[in-house]
């Protein structure tokens, strides 16, 4: 089933702002909230629907990548930032706290608590981690398995994160007696209100630790070094952000690990240059095969193939190599193309017997050149193209 559109789900118009995008998800949100809509399945999905919306909307860099190539921009199965389905209500509450509050329910101070039970997210989030790779324009093309060595914080292996020495090292909070969160109830004009906050004792996770784990100093995780493998999906571009949910940095005391951010680079290619999805070749001809025709062997992104010179050919033309080019980054099957510049190549120094025969050419009428509307300049030939 085709997803919809970001925009539609939040009901705001493209050239929204943040603050309007954000307005619009608490709008969708507080109608579909599961506290709201207990045990309504629709409701929950169009609940997460909405918060995939926002997440992608509410990232500048994502958004951007929306924006100019729909939902396979932001796929994670592509190798993309955004998380889409993927996200569970632990996620949503926990990423988009600022709209639902640090309990996650919107509604607890009226109702005297939540009436959706979710589990408590222990310790923290390990931070993201940031990597370059460099790929050539043949790997673009087709697609890579990159294995990458990055050193990173990693899950302590004697505590297995818990930052405890052993099980009998951890006790029940004695702040939030295990519930993860403490709830305070204030005088206002309205009467009294609950609010309900993450423990500051324990940071939500009902536990402390009485004997740290000696390997890891209570922080669940160790410097170490991982190899990766990332697959990266062909198309791609310079500058492009792809991440890798879970492969960052380790949490703290349990907490889920980060996000590995892969940044592409694009290596200079020997032959060709790049102009989105075609592929640019300057071809160098002599002056005698340009006038007389010939046919010559050019490279491409895969194999050699050879092309036939007509005999008369001007400097500038642009032979095309249909399908030689890059694929689409959304995977629809659509490649460019690969353009052929033609240039003619003028000696810069000639021998007695080579100078002489240019001097008898010179004057023969049909050496002359002639302005007209088979000679047109560069860009005019260019536009013809586009």
């Amino acid at each position: 089933m085709a997803k919809r559109d970001y925009y539609e789900i939040l009901g705001v118009a493209k050239g929204a702002d943040a603050k309007e995008i954000k307005k619009a998800y608490r709008k969708v949100a507080m109608k579909y909230h599961p506290d709201k809509n207990p045990g309504d399945k629709a409701a929950e999905d169009k609940f997460k629907e909405a918060a995939e919306a926002y997440e992608i909307l509410s990232d500048e860099q994502k958004r951007a990548r929306y924006d100019r190539y729909g939902h396979a921009g932001v796929d994670p199965q592509a190798g993309f930032g955004g998380r889409g389905g993927g996200m569970n209500m632990d996620d949503i509450f926990a990423n988009f706290s600022d709209i639902f509050g640090d309990s996650g329910s919107p509604f607890e101070s009226f109702f005297g608590g939540g009436t959706r039970s979710r589990s408590r997210q222990r310790g923290q989030k390990g931070a993201n981690l940031r990597i370059k790779v460099k790929l050539t324009m043949e790997e673009i093309a087709e697609g890579v398995t990159k294995k990458i060595k990055v050193k990173k914080q990693t899950t302590c292996d004697t505590c297995q994160g818990s930052g405890a020495k052993d099980s009998n090292s951890v006790s029940t909070c004695g702040t939030c007696k295990g519930s993860g969160y403490v709830r305070q109830v204030k005088s206002t004009f309205l009467g009294q209100m609950q609010t309900t906050t993450v423990c500051p004792t324990c940071n939500g996770g009902g536990q402390q630790i009485t004997s740290k784990c000696t390997t890891c100093k209570g922080s669940g995780s160790n410097l170490g070094d991982e190899t990766l493998e990332i697959e990266i999906p062909a198309g791609v571009e310079e500058g492009m952000q792809l991440s890798m949910r879970g492969k960052g940095n380790a949490g703290k005391n349990g907490g889920p690990k980060g996000d590995l951010l892969i940044a592409i680079e694009e290596a200079q290619h020997e032959h060709f240059t790049r102009d989105g999805q075609n592929v640019m070749y300057d071809l160098f001809l002599n002056f005698a095969d340009a006038a007389l025709g010939t046919s010559v062997e050019v490279p491409t992104l895969g194999k050699k193939v050879k092309i036939s010179i007509p005999p008369g050919t001007q400097a500038g033309k642009i032979f095309r190599l249909r399908g030689k080019g890059i694929p689409s980054v959304q995977g629809y099957g659509e490649k460019g193309d690969q353009l052929i510049n033609v240039n003619i190549w003028t000696p810069k120094k000639l021998s007695p017997e080579g100078k002489a025969l240019l001097e008898k050419m010179r004057g023969l009428p049909n050496f002359t050149p002639k302005a007209g509307k088979d000679q047109k300049g560069f860009f005019a030939r260019m536009k013809d193209y586009f």
